[in-house]
């Protein structure tokens, strides 16, 4: 599967009705393919911002998740991995038929969509971590001491 990003396929549909448009063009072979060339040459240059700006985002949640792991206080620590076990829990209750009276199927639904948000999140933040370590990304953390 695929990791589907937005942008790039907003991008590239806009650029493919662009490329499609040069072919209706009344002019030479050489003049559509030069068009056509600039064109993809604008699309690359867009989409490598894009990225970049993703990378940045990934950074960016990488370094909240290094920095709560890290943390000296066990509550920052251990929020999210209680949060996850937690809401793990529930899914294995309502498996075993301990679902509450009250709940309904649009709340069971929506704590599995909690938990792929929360797994996502987990999965998507280790990978940036090791991502940016792998680029020569570098954290430094203050001591008390500076």
């Amino acid at each position: 599967m695929a990791i589907q990003i937005p942008i790039v396929e907003a991008v590239t549909n806009l650029f493919s009705g662009l490329i499609g448009a040069i072919d209706d063009w009344h002019t030479s072979d050489e003049e559509k393919l030069d068009a056509k060339g600039r064109i993809f040459i604008a699309q690359a240059q867009l989409l490598n911002t894009a990225f970049d700006y993703e990378k940045n985002i990934l950074e960016q949640q990488a370094k909240i998740i290094t920095a709560e792991a890290q943390s000296e206080h066990w509550v920052t620590a251990t929020w999210r991995p209680i949060t996850m076990l937690t809401l793990m829990g529930c899914v294995v209750a309502h498996w075993f038929g301990f679902t509450p009276e009250g709940m309904n199927q649009e709340t069971i639904d929506n704590l599995f969509t909690l938990i792929q948000i929360g797994l996502g999140g987990y999965v998507v933040g280790r990978s940036a971590e090791k991502v940016a370590k792998s680029i020569g990304y570098k954290q430094t953390i203050k001591t008390d001491d500076e």
